[in-house]
């Protein structure tokens, strides 16, 4: 079963309760900022090991101690609920660091 885009409303809602992340080209986005590159990639590590568990993976690159992600679950078209829980478990992730 393929997940649904939520609707604008829908995304407002969530939004109003996820912090550091915008809407950008539909996509969900935050810029992540460490100190320096290690702990960057610590924190994509981790990351990566939450999205596998999730079935669910981001778009995002790493420069150095920055780490960009762009999420949207493509066979839906659109922003889902998997996207608002890969993020917030994103925040958790970097609030731990």
């Amino acid at each position: 079963m393929t997940a649904r885009p939520l609707t604008p409303e829908q995304i407002a809602d969530r939004m109003a309760s996820l912090d550091g992340w915008s809407i950008v080209d539909g996509k969900l986005h935050r810029d992540f900022v460490f100190d320096d590159f290690v702990t960057a990639f610590g924190f994509m590590a981790r990351c990566a090991l939450v999205a596998e568990a999730l079935g669910h993976h981001p778009e995002w690159c790493n420069v150095y101690g920055r780490v960009t992600v762009r999420l949207t679950t493509h066979d839906a078209g659109g922003i889902t609920d998997a996207d608002f829980a890969l993020a917030a478990r994103m925040n958790d992730l970097a609030a731990r660091r």
